[in-house]
């Protein structure tokens, strides 16, 4: 019984992420299209969009392989496996074991890994230069990443989500330097990493700007409307995150029961919500910037990583 109870809670987990990451998405685009003065689509235009992609027919160029075929696919599974592991509304979950910021950063590099490489399949131009930025910004961003991760595991002395959420809510946190600069270095990967403002722009299509757009260019039909699930996911697994590592509150432990469940899925409903209001409020009052000043904007993150570890090693009350 316990066993089917612990599967359960972790399925409905999994079928949250999936359900709320379209959701999330048509939020931050209502409240930017508020912040403008304009009315903005409905918060469930993203469904519409991914069942109207789903109708449609699939385009393949004549030269795609059999990699361009089922790189939707693998970038899916990888981002939701990723989202779905990461603690939400309960912690000790029967996959807990899993949730490891090293395996989930693994993960999301595999399907940056196979969407790069899908983007160069077909030979155009645009998929090249897709392609091209977005390694240009992993290689930035990834070791920023794991000097963070390097950092959260020096001061929680784990690298597995629930226990750093174990360890936030404790007394022993405390007040420190190199969390806080840590928590702003991943913010600023987390708006990288999805494409936003001001590093990219997801609801433009010019050539001099484009980066993930540019790479699922020649994608259409139910090939599209997974990869545009995959991006909702991936926006919501880093909010996720965030949540998990700095305000890990009010989550439920495994075994509490169906009220404990229910008060951790509305405080991480709230969560996201907060986390969304914030990025559409940043994105509302910060431009594009040039394709060439990203290297600048990622090297500030990964200075910030760097300095969050010699800060815990410089003294440990830092």
């Amino acid at each position: 019984m316990v066993m089917i109870s612990a599967l359960l809670v972790q399925a409905v987990q999994m079928a949250l992420v999936v359900l709320i990451a379209p959701l999330l998405t048509g939020f931050i685009r209502l409240i930017k299209a508020r912040l403008l003065r304009r009315r903005g689509p409905s918060m469930i235009q993203p469904y519409r969009d991914i069942l109207r992609l789903v109708r449609k027919e699939v385009v393949l160029a004549e030269n795609a392989s059999w990699l361009f075929r089922i790189t939707p696919y693998l970038i899916f599974a990888a981002t939701w496996v990723a989202a779905a592991v990461i603690p939400t509304f309960a912690t000790g979950l029967i996959f807990s074991w899993t949730a490891d910021l090293i395996a989930i950063i693994a993960l999301l590099g595999s399907a940056r890994f196979f969407l790069a490489l899908a983007g160069m399949d077909v030979g155009t131009s645009f998929g090249g230069i897709g392609s091209s930025r977005e390694v240009m910004i992993a290689t930035l961003a990834e070791p920023s990443m794991l000097l963070i991760i390097f950092t959260l595991a020096l001061i929680a002395g784990s690298t597995q989500l629930s226990s750093i959420a174990a360890f936030m809510t404790s007394p022993q946190v405390g007040l420190r330097v190199s969390l806080a600069i840590a928590l702003i270095a991943l913010v600023m990967i987390a708006i990288a990493e999805n494409a936003r403002i001001p590093v990219d722009n997801p609801a433009t299509h010019l050539e001099l700007t484009m980066v993930h757009e540019a790479m699922v260019l020649e994608y259409s039909g139910r090939h599209l409307a997974i990869i545009e699930l995959a991006a909702f996911l991936k926006l919501e697994l880093y909010i996720s995150l965030i949540a998990c590592m700095f305000v890990p509150w009010k989550l439920a432990e495994l075994g509490e029961g169906p009220s404990a469940y229910l008060a951790g899925i509305l405080a991480y409903l709230a969560k996201l919500a907060v986390g969304g209001a914030l990025l559409a409020l940043f994105e509302t009052a910060t431009a594009k910037m040039r394709v060439f000043r990203v290297p600048e904007f990622l090297g500030a993150a990964l200075m910030l990583g760097l300095l969050a570890t010699l800060l815990r090693f410089v003294s440990r009350s830092l």
